[in-house]
């Protein structure tokens, strides 16, 4: 699958995202993604929808257990996802922006 990606190896256009892209962005990370790891992504997906920007760790995991469950936390997330860098990486995978605060 050829994707449009920014520099940072995000889509270049979030629309475009559905389950199959997400699965083809999640290979760099060795990861397949469940269907819990997809109700994270759509739940980031809201988040950018909602507010206009890509999510920073912490508005991201209250948010997250706002919307999906009490359960998740930062350590949760980086074990699910394969990842230390939660907030990038989720985005990427979610197909959005990276966040500001990300280098």
């Amino acid at each position: 699958m050829q994707l449009d990606l920014d520099q940072d190896g995000h889509l270049v256009d979030y629309t475009i995202w559905d389950h199959d892209v997400a699965q083809a962005l999640a290979q760099s990370l060795d990861l397949e993604l469940t269907e819990w790891h997809f109700e994270i992504l759509h739940a980031v997906r809201q988040f950018y929808q909602q507010f206009g920007h890509s999510p920073a760790t912490r508005p991201l995991i209250k948010f997250l257990m706002k919307t999906v469950s009490s359960e998740i936390n930062n350590a949760v997330l980086q074990q699910r996802f394969n990842t230390g860098l939660v907030a990038r990486h989720l985005s990427r995978l979610a197909g959005v922006p990276k966040p500001a605060n990300c280098l």
